[in-house]
This record gives structure tokens, C-alpha cells and sequence, in this order.
């Protein structure tokens, strides 16, 4: 199964935020809507994602004052991305890979999506989980 056809079967709304918003109201959406990260978006274009791992960065770094920053100033740039073609098992292999756990979906300079490990590992045991009962009734039915 490819990207497109993963965030097509399983569509739900990117929260972004701008370079511009404060690291505290970052961190008061990534909360409230119970996320690890967000793209940082400009004119529809990714810059970066802001994660839980650069909250920790920088509060280490800057202390309080950390929370008065830009998530410009403290996200993670360039982003990482994906293309829609790609199949879930090579984007799943490669996140874990580089031990990265959010990519942005990029088709033609635009951001259609955005997919966490979790949706690929979700993916993946569902279709071991499918499979497994297709086995189970073939046996049973033999």
C-alpha cells in the first residue's frame, strides 16, 4: 500500500503552526490535541516539525526561557519528507531507520499529509492481523 492510498483510506485534518508561534503555545496544541509533533508551515510550504524532542532540547538548553522562543528558532529543519508514491513498508523501514517518528507527505512542493510511525505500525498489524484470519479460515475451511 502506498502513502496516498493510507492517508486516502484514514483521512484526518494536519494541525501546522507558523515559524512564528511561540514555543509555549506549540507546546499548549501538541497538549490539547494529545500529538507528538507539527509541522512548521509557510505559505503552505514545510519548514521544519516541531516535536516533544525539541521541547526537551530546549528547555535543556535554554531553561524557561525557552518557552518564549519561536518554534522557528527551535524546530527541526530541513524536514524530513515523504512522497505519496512510496510504499508504507519503505517509509516505515526508513523512519525507523533514522529513528525518526513524523514525516510530512510532499506531492508537486505541497504538504498533503502527515503520517507518525504509529499510523505505519498501526497499518502494519492490521495487515498481519487480516492475514492471519484469512489463514485461519482457509485451514478451517479445508
Amino acid at each position: 500500500m502506498t502513502i496516498k492510498a493510507l492517508l486516502d483510506r484514514n483521512p484526518h485534518q494536519v494541525i501546522t503552526v507558523s515559524p512564528d508561534t511561540s514555543v509555549s503555545d506549540a507546546v499548549a496544541l501538541l497538549a490539547e490535541k494529545r500529538i507528538g509533533a507539527l509541522p512548521v508551515v509557510r505559505a503552505g510550504e514545510c519548514l521544519g516539525i516541531f516535536s516533544e524532542r525539541d521541547v526537551i532540547y530546549c528547555l535543556e538548553q535554554k531553561g524557561a526561557e525557552a518557552l518564549s522562543l519561536s518554534v522557528g528558532q527551535v524546530m527541526t529543519a530541513p524536514p524530513i519528507c515523504t512522497e505519496p508514491e512510496r510504499t508504507v513498508l519503505s517509509v516505515l523501514a526508513e523512519m525507523t531507520r533514522r529513528r525518526i517518528r513524523h514525516l510530512p507527505v510532499i506531492d508537486k512542493g505541497a504538504m498533503v499529509g502527515f503520517v507518525s510511525i504509529g499510523d505505519l505500525v498501526k497499518y502494519r498489524i492490521d495487515t498481519i492481523e487480516a492475514e492471519a484470519n484469512a489463514m485461519r479460515e482457509y485451514i478451517q475451511g479445508a
